[in-house]
């Protein structure tokens, strides 16, 4: 049985090694440049936008990036997260690695910089990510190749260089390339991973790609091949083998390339095969060694022995053919990245006594206190002309910035529970200090009043979900939702532009295991979130953004947290009184929804048909008179008249806004839905007094075991009180996910801040 498994996987693994062509003769490899030459002679800029491509893209639910789609590699990260948000940083990206493809080769370095913690590494890294399982694709194969010499018993030879086999002497083409290991006497690889491509002499490289692919396809395809394959040339120790070869063999280019074995490559960041991650400590990125002290020297032909063969190392070598990141790259002095000036204008670098050809995908980050002292060098202009800077800002959407927590909240909720909100808590939080006061004066006149008078929070929840602050009217409403854009892109082009401030992820996430850890609080809840931002916010000495001034509400972090807290109470009245049965939110769904179509036949002057009678029926008067009073709608005729049209144009906004999906008129209005609810509650004062009193029974109870709680007792005679708190509790298990505990805090939260 052992054995029959040993084969198994034994031919299971060779038809992979197979099906993926990991070695070839250079004869073999033509065959897969003239299958798709497109793919096979690819520089290192549109691998990586291919690799882009390959992955696909999603829709985006970012209303702030301004782009309809997110590329999907990017929820590719070494902890399986994905990069929330961001969006056009990913096309800022993307664009600039199909404008190099354009130009042939990668003449600029891609910065990334933004505040700490904005998530710039992270996308560097997915596109690691990314190339890694692209290049175990058919799509992403790669190719570099080795030298093979074989032992003289194979060649029957001095040199091994004339006789190469009878196929040879009779004229055809054979090759050293899977000879196997015993037969192999020294195996010299590519140090820079070099394109097999570059084997054919410059002068001859167009004339033989027509002969493999034919003149048509060759006179198409050339102008979009990199210049690193169309220009470029060997590593140096390659360029010396193949000489030195082509001289042994009296100019026979075939027996040259009987010893190239191709070779497919896979990329990896771990083991440093075309990717590389470059630290801010000082260090020579390149270096070479002579190749004497590798025992394969003693095993090269002797007319291999007495050239002065170096090998290359270091991160511009492991980085060839792919890319490589320079992290925090200012806080490296400035002398040791100079090369890069040349390294991108030219393509090629010296190390040492030697020049070598690149083609690499050079990418970088840093922050911007790191960007501001570098515009200060007097070489900026020289690094700016090889930079093409992209900004990687904070969030600046609630909804999007709660998806960064969620791994942590999974996390916690193994040994804790977690309440609902938690992640809105710090979301909110988080994106209220990252915002900026709207200036009137950058807007036009009729907008600018509207705009200046927002909140941090009115401002917060625009930006997020559009939602209108809730005492404007209908053409007030309009008109902001007409300049949403224009709020939005205020600061985009500023030094400090909004996103830029504010409490990182990394901080909120700190906040958040901080406040795990608080024994005060049954579960990790917003309570315990919001204690520990309290302390938090104390710490001036070590964040800037908590020593802003205080412009109109804006920048205070410290008043963030009440601004949070009044929030979370409006959230959780409503939830507790839900829970309560206390009414049927989505009867007030249907109430504004009927009065919407009824209020349409009006307008068109037309009739509906009963469902039940079949008779053509006037609109209902009484139902449209009913809402218009709760809602407090103007009585004048005119104005009226105004506000109707004005309801019924707000409707087809929103379905502009969102097409395909049902209107939510708790979104459309939901100021009309607030009137509604205090409309409510105040028929329904009795109801109101029995919930106040459970309330009350529930701050007593709070502090008893199961055992002593009248509420959690079931063979006691309970009060109908009583029987409403039991009911609220186990509502809120099984409709909202809180546990016992955590409801019980948040109902005795409530009463405390609101029925005291």
């Amino acid at each position: 049985m052992k054995n029959d498994l040993l084969q198994w996987v034994d031919q299971s693994i060779g038809k992979d090694f197979e099906r993926a062509k990991r070695v070839l003769s250079f004869e073999e490899y033509l065959q897969t440049i003239s299958e798709n030459p497109e793919r096979s002679l690819r520089g290192s800029a549109q691998y990586m936008a291919d690799m882009m491509d390959h992955f696909g893209r999603a829709e985006s639910t970012s209303v702030d990036s301004g782009m309809p789609e997110r590329f999907k590699v990017f929820d590719m990260t070494p902890t399986s997260r994905k990069v929330v948000g961001q969006e056009s940083v990913q096309h800022g990206i993307y664009d600039t690695l199909r404008t190099f493809q354009r130009q042939g080769f990668n003449n600029k370095l891609i910065l990334l910089h933004g505040p700490n913690g904005s998530a710039k590494s992270s996308l560097i890294h997915a596109i690691m990510i990314g190339m890694e399982r692209y290049s175990e694709t058919a799509d992403g194969s790669t190719y570099t190749f080795n030298w093979v010499f074989p032992h003289e018993k194979i060649t029957k030879g001095a040199l091994g260089l004339a006789n190469a086999s009878s196929n040879a002497r009779d004229g055809k083409f054979s090759s050293y390339a899977k000879l196997p290991d015993e037969d192999v006497a020294a195996r010299v690889p590519s140090d820079l991973r070099d394109h097999p491509f570059l084997l054919i002499p410059v002068e001859q490289r167009r004339a033989f790609l027509e002969n493999v692919i034919g003149r048509d396809k060759t006179e198409k395809l050339w102008p979009s091949i990199p210049l690193a394959l169309t220009q470029g040339d060997l590593n140096p120790r390659c360029k010396e083998i193949a000489t030195a070869l082509l001289k042994a063999n009296g100019g026979d280019f075939k027996k040259v390339l009987m010893h190239v074995q191709v070779e497919r490559f896979f990329y990896s960041r771990r083991y440093r095969k075309g990717m590389v991650t470059v630290e801010p400590q000082l260090h020579v990125d390149a270096q070479f060694n002579l190749l004497a002290m590798n025992r394969n020297y003693s095993n090269l032909p002797a007319s291999l022995q007495s050239l002065n063969l170096f090998t290359l190392s270091g991160d511009l070598i492991d980085g060839n053919r792919g890319t490589i990141e320079y992290s925090d790259l200012l806080k490296r002095p400035v002398d040791s990245f100079k090369y890069l000036l040349v390294a991108c204008e030219t393509g090629c670098v010296n190390v040492g006594p030697a020049i070598i050809y690149l083609d690499t995908v050079f990418l970088g980050s840093c922050n911007d206190l790191q960007l501001d002292a570098f515009k200060e060098f007097p070489d900026f202009m020289s690094f700016k002309a090889r930079m093409e800077l992209i900004r990687v800002p904070y969030l600046l959407q609630i909804s999007e910035e709660k998806e960064i927590y969620a791994e942590e909240l999974r996390q916690v909720s193994q040994t804790k529970a977690v309440s609902p909100h938690t992640d809105w808590a710090l979301a909110s939080w988080a994106v209220l200090t990252r915002l900026k006061k709207p200036n009137s004066i950058n807007f036009p006149p009729g907008i600018s009043t509207l705009v200046g008078a927002l909140t941090p929070l009115d401002k917060a929840k625009l930006l997020d979900s559009g939602e209108m602050p809730a005492p404007l009217g209908a053409e007030d409403r309009k008109l902001l939702r007409a300049n949403l854009k224009r709020i939005r892109e205020e600061y985009q082009n500023v030094p400090y532009y909004e996103g830029r401030l504010g409490a990182s992820a990394r901080e909120m996430k700190s906040i958040l295991f901080s406040a795990a850890q608080q024994i005060d609080f049954p579960c990790l809840s917003p309570l315990a979130v919001m204690r520990e931002m309290e302390e938090f916010v104390k710490r001036t000495s070590e964040y800037e953004f908590l020593r802003q001034d205080v412009k109109d509400g804006y920048h205070d972090a410290a008043e963030f947290i009440q601004t949070v807290r009044s929030e979370y109470l409006n959230v959780i009245d409503r939830e507790v009184r839900d829970s309560m049965g206390l009414y049927d939110s989505q009867q007030w769904e249907d109430f504004i929804r009927r009065y919407v179509t009824h209020l349409s036949l009006v307008l068109k002057k037309e009739k509906h048909k009963n469902a039940l009678t079949g008779k053509m029926e006037d609109p209902d008067y009484p139902l449209i008179e009913e809402f218009e009073a709760i809602i407090e709608a103007p009585t004048n005729e005119a104005e009226l008249q105004t506000f109707r049209n004005n309801l019924i144009a707000g409707i087809g906004a929103w379905a502009l806004d969102h097409p395909n999906k049902p209107v939510v008129y708790a979104k459309v209005f939901p100021e009309y839905w607030r009137k509604l609810e205090k409309h409510y509650y105040h028929s329904q004062k009795e109801v109101l007094t029995k919930m106040h009193d459970a309330l009350l029974i529930y701050e007593r109870s709070h502090g008893q075991s199961s055992d002593e709680s009248a509420v959690n007792s079931p063979n006691e005679a309970l009060s109908e009180g009583q029987r409403l708190a039991r009911q609220t509790v186990e509502n809120m298990q099984s409709r909202l996910g809180y546990t016992e505990a955590g409801a019980k805090e948040v109902i005795t939260f409530l009463m405390k801040s609101r029925y005291h």
